[in-house]
């Protein structure tokens, strides 16, 4: 009996695991810094630097807000499973994260600033009678962020800042499970969140020159401890066994390490790049311990450090227009043999434009829309066996499970809408 607990146990692990990949992160927190593919960290001189780079907060005076959201349209579609060529394609969702800046330069050295966001999130649904229902049917992940941040100018061009980070998070999940022998499938759902998590971010801005700048921004890992309930509607025979009531995991999101470097080449015409390094290897094992079984499963991940190389450029119009471009490729940290259809993962190229136009002197706003497609993702090799929803070790005989192997391929269109306002 416990290897059937182990087959309605496993498929949440795996589920969570995939909410924290790198299709969940979100780097979306402003129009402006969105429109220059993310490439902010050395520029970071709007409110919004609390988020891409605390430093840049000594760069402007005043008080100042900053209000917006992001819609993310994400499409994906799977074909197979091999050597089928079906496609089938996930329901299409809409999703609106927001942020929120709000800054104050106390005097000539200190600035302070404080910001609500979302670096987590998205979801996706799958119909309830596809091919992978027994790997993925429903998942919602929410996290949000409240995050007061202090800069201090070290020189006249060097300053450096720190941060506390406030989180809450919740996800859901559903899926269908097999019970053989038992006829039909099991019905699981599970509900979780955290109410208070802490982590820290840190951040330095140097400037050599008035056209030349160099920006390092780090935000910490932070461990989430879930609780919440899981219900499982199966067979009457297996109603013991079945993990129903109290739930609770331990999760630990990456670190996010950026460098950045920015030159303004003519007046009119900035420049910049960004490298951000994503800990994901940190991110090992995800425990869930049931109250009624009174079992802990421990699913070990195997995920990769990754990156993503940002390129972006803002041209000057005029005082009141400004024109943005920008590009970047992200990593991806799953390794082909275990992706799956909860967000399919594999490298990425997005896109992006923007423009900003200043109506006032002291209001403004900034237009984005960024184009995110997925290298398309053929899998041969998949541990991912879609007759039982489980993942085998590493090894296993192709012919002894059912691999989930095919082809997956993915894209996302966002618009982002930012307005800024200083007194």
């Amino acid at each position: 009996m416990k290897v059937k607990i182990l087959a309605f146990v496993l498929f949440l692990s795996i589920s969570l695991n995939q909410a924290f990949a790198g299709g969940f992160q979100l780097n979306e927190n402003s129009a402006r810094a969105l429109g220059m593919g993310g490439a902010f960290t050395a520029i970071a001189d709007d409110p919004s630097a609390i988020y891409f780079n605390g430093a840049g907060l000594t760069q402007f005076s005043g008080v100042n807000f900053m209000l917006g959201t992001t819609l993310i349209a994400p499409v994906f579609t799977f074909r197979g499973v091999s050597p089928q060529v079906t496609e089938y394609d996930a329901t299409k969702q809409t999703f609106f994260p927001t942020h929120f800046y709000a800054t104050y330069r106390y005097n000539s050295d200190w600035a302070f600033g404080i910001v609500f966001t979302s670096p987590f999130g998205l979801g996706s649904q799958w119909d309830s009678s596809w091919v992978g229902k027994y790997l993925a049917e429903g998942i919602t992940l929410k996290v949000f962020t409240i995050s007061p941040v202090a800069a201090y100018n070290l020189l006249d061009n060097l300053s450096v800042s720190a941060g506390l980070v406030y989180s809450f998070a919740s996800v859901n999940i559903t899926k269908e499970s097999p019970q053989f022998p038992f006829a039909g499938d099991a019905f699981i759902s599970m509900n979780g969140k955290d109410n208070s998590e802490f982590g820290y971010n840190l951040g330095a801005l140097y400037k050599p020159s008035d056209q030349l700048s160099f920006g390092v921004s780090f935000h910490s890992k932070i461990l989430y401890k879930f609780k919440g309930n899981v219900s499982t509607a199966g067979a009457s025979q297996l109603a013991s066994s079945l993990p129903n009531g109290n739930v609770s995991a331990d999760l630990t999101t990456p670190l996010n390490l950026a460098f950045g470097a920015a030159y303004r080449i003519i007046p009119e015409l900035l420049l910049s790049v960004d490298f951000q390094y994503v800990g994901w290897s940190s991110y090992d094992t995800l425990t869930f311990n049931f109250s009624n079984l009174k079992e802990s499963v421990a699913n070990p991940r195997m995920y990769d450090n990754s990156y993503i190389a940002r390129l972006g450029a803002e041209y000057s119009l005029n005082p009141d227009w400004d024109l943005r471009a920008g590009i970047y490729f992200d990593n991806s940290p799953v390794k082909a043999e275990y992706v799956n259809p909860s967000l399919p993962e594999s490298n990425r190229l997005g896109f992006s434009c923007g423009l900003g136009y200043k109506i006032t002197r002291k209001l403004s706003i900034n237009a984005a829309y960024l184009f995110i497609r997925n290298s398309q993702l053929t899998v041969t090799n998949s541990l991912e066996d879609y007759a039982t929803g489980n993942v085998v070790p590493a090894g296993t005989n192709p012919n002894t499970y059912s691999p989930f192997n095919g082809t997956y391929n993915a894209y996302a269109n966002l618009v982002s809408l930012t307005l800024s306002y200083s007194l």
